[in-house]
């Protein structure tokens, strides 16, 4: 590989990682008055990492390379895809959107400790133009959609994408009715305060346990918890506490350390390459719902944890058994927030958000009218009555975000979670006392060498394939509910 090339391509992982760390920080420590600031560097950032890409010389060294090996053929292939995109993008866009999307954290901030959409809605306007704009450029045959959707899951179309969270949702309806009709679980928080330091200091036993390097990572705090790889010695996640909410800060931890160990996974050797990435989105949720939920929800897990646990809180604890403490961990309930959505509803959400977006993306819903779309459709998947824009449309962070065709990738990572789960457990048949035993490392390590170590080299539906035989299909996530739910 040319010199030249391979310089290029570490200087733009390097300005990549310098990207996330600015924007991790701007949702940890930044001071609030350093927005505009900020919005001018990551704006500037953005601005010299796309000249970075799109340099004609760029594209002539990658003419000009023979891959001798098929590392070398998945390096370039993967390059070339995101310079064939970014050529497209005009640097001024790129920086109109670096800009409006810190300038709309800072009023969804604002919009959610005043409880009033208008405040985020002009912001909003911008991202929707911008990122339709953006669509455009792209190119796409006519699903403004598909474009956006490429950029987090390369090769899903709407047209594929609709059937599967169609029949996801078909699936689903019928399961939440039944366990509802059990009638709900008691729930052992229930009017308990749990210290959020004692909260803290079991996440972080959380992670060390689960395989997370803690020192080439660590845990903050924010509004919504998300992770950022910056590199694989230098991993950033953050989690949320409640005192009178422990499963938040508990479950948050799991999600977010497994997008962590994923980071932590890939090979040294393709340290500063887009190797050193995942190929989708999609795959990158699956990791951190398999951890969450197909873990982190299960008796064995608990067994090993709960006393753990309760030692932690034995006034509110102590007299709970594991049985209770499982049922209400797996508490089956419609609820308003994404993020604390049991397992068996979770894909309502998406698919509520999906319908959202394609709505903006098109022009058939305008920004002005989202709150009340979003309220309509959280009555019609959920049954539930919106009463605050915290429970509606200002909830999540990712439209501030202007990540439009991101939502899609939370269920397709639940389906191709489960799908992986399930091929672990039958290459080790005694995962379950591995778990119960609180050892880790087994299916850590299994991870590792079918997900993890492979990084980019494959598209994310050939990777789940080579590792358990079969890509993308809901047949594993639902079996796997029904043996949890029954």
């Amino acid at each position: 590989m040319h010199d030249a090339l391979l310089n290029r391509i570490h200087e733009l992982r390097d300005l990549a990682g310098v990207i996330n760390l600015a924007t991790w920080d701007q949702e940890t420590y930044m001071p609030r008055k350093a927005e505009a600031a900020r919005a001018s560097q990551l704006s500037t950032l953005q601005g010299l990492y796309h000249e970075r890409l799109v340099d004609p010389r760029v594209g002539e060294w990658l003419a000009s390379l023979t891959p001798s090996t098929a590392d070398e053929q998945a390096l370039v292939r993967v390059l070339t895809r995101e310079r064939d995109r970014a050529v497209k993008l005009p640097s001024s866009l790129v920086k109109a959107l670096a800009e409006a999307q810190s300038h709309a954290l800072g009023a969804w901030r604002e919009a959610r400790e005043q409880q009033a959409f208008r405040l985020f809605q002009p912001k909003l306007e911008t991202l929707v133009r911008l990122r339709r704009e953006q669509a455009d450029a792209l190119g796409h045959d006519g699903e403004r959609y598909d474009a956006l959707l490429e950029g987090y899951e390369p090769g899903m179309r709407v047209a594929r994408l609709s059937p599967v969270l169609s029949s996801l949702v078909t699936k689903l309806e019928p399961l939440v009715a039944a366990i509802e009709a059990k009638g709900p679980p008691r729930d052992v928080f229930a009017g308990k305060r749990f210290p959020v330091d004692a909260q803290w200091a079991f996440t972080v036993e959380l992670l060390g346990a689960l395989g997370f390097d803690l020192d080439a990572g660590r845990q903050d705090r924010s509004i919504h918890p998300f992770s950022s790889g910056l590199s694989a010695t230098d991993v950033r996640l953050t989690t949320r506490l409640s005192d009178t909410q422990p499963l938040s800060a508990i479950f948050g931890t799991i999600h977010e350390c497994g997008h962590g160990l994923y980071e932590q996974g890939f090979s040294p050797s393709d340290a500063r390459t887009p190797l050193a990435q995942s190929p989708s989105m999609g795959l990158h949720e699956s990791q951190s719902r398999l951890w969450e939920n197909l873990v982190g929800r299960s008796r064995p897990f608990w067994t090993f944890f709960y006393p753990r646990l309760v030692a932690r809180f034995p006034q509110q604890l102590g007299g709970v058994d594991l049985d209770d403490f499982l049922a209400s961990v797996n508490r089956v309930e419609r609820s308003f927030v994404r993020v604390e959505a049991d397992e068996v509803t979770y894909n309502l959400h998406i698919a509520l958000r999906y319908e959202l977006e394609l709505g903006l993306v098109r022009g058939t819903l305008s920004v002005a009218d989202a709150e009340a779309a979003w309220n309509e459709k959280t009555k019609r998947f959920l049954g539930l009555t919106v009463t605050k824009p915290t429970d509606g449309v200002l909830q999540d962070i990712h439209w501030a975000w202007g990540e439009f065709g991101y939502f899609p990738t939370y269920a397709l990572g639940n389906l191709y979670g489960a799908t992986l789960f399930a091929a672990a457990r039958r290459a080790r048949p005694g995962l379950d006392g591995e778990l119960a035993a609180g050892t880790f490392d087994g299916l850590l390590s299994w991870l590792r060498e079918h997900v993890h170590r492979p990084g980019a080299r494959l598209d994310a539906e050939d990777l789940v394939r080579q590792a358990t035989g079969h890509g993308l299909r809901d047949d594993d996530f639902i079996a796997a509910l029904q043996a949890r739910y029954g």
